[in-house]
């Protein structure tokens, strides 16, 4: 990790792999979490993206803000550094000492609008902590 977080090599302006993981399997927990990712990749004109470990994941640079994962029962939109993130409608599930995650299940419902202001709170939050380098 450098300068205090964690970094990725790879990230490119559109990872064509993240496309085809949307198209291989027509899966509900899969595409549930193919809009928000796409929320992700308009949040600015410097967001990069690449696939790792079997998600999608949205940087800034080569510093990750947010990712998009799929199981056989749930989703989840995750958030490298959701921790110092504000969550007023209590949606971040999670104890890690930085990463929290809003986990999203097939029929319930989820607070669309406090889960975008969660994205854009991540991207403000990721370039923030590349200007301050922390």
């Amino acid at each position: 990790m450098k300068e205090g977080f964690l970094r990725y090599d790879g990230a490119v302006e559109h990872d064509p792999r993240i496309d085809m993981w949307f198209d291989a399997h027509v899966e509900p927990c899969r595409m549930m979490v193919r809009s928000w990712f796409e929320r992700m990749r308009r949040c600015g004109a410097d967001v990069r993206e690449l696939f790792h470990d079997g998600s999608p994941i949205a940087c800034v640079e080569d510093a990750p803000f947010a990712y998009v994962n799929a199981f056989r029962a749930h989703a989840n939109v995750g958030f490298y550094h959701g921790a110092a993130l504000a969550d007023p409608k209590g949606l971040l599930e999670g104890a890690g000492t930085h990463m929290r995650h809003v986990k999203l299940r097939p029929g319930s419902d989820v607070d669309e609008g406090a889960l975008n202001d969660l994205i854009v709170a991540s991207y403000r939050d990721i370039k923030r902590r590349l200007r301050h380098g922390k």
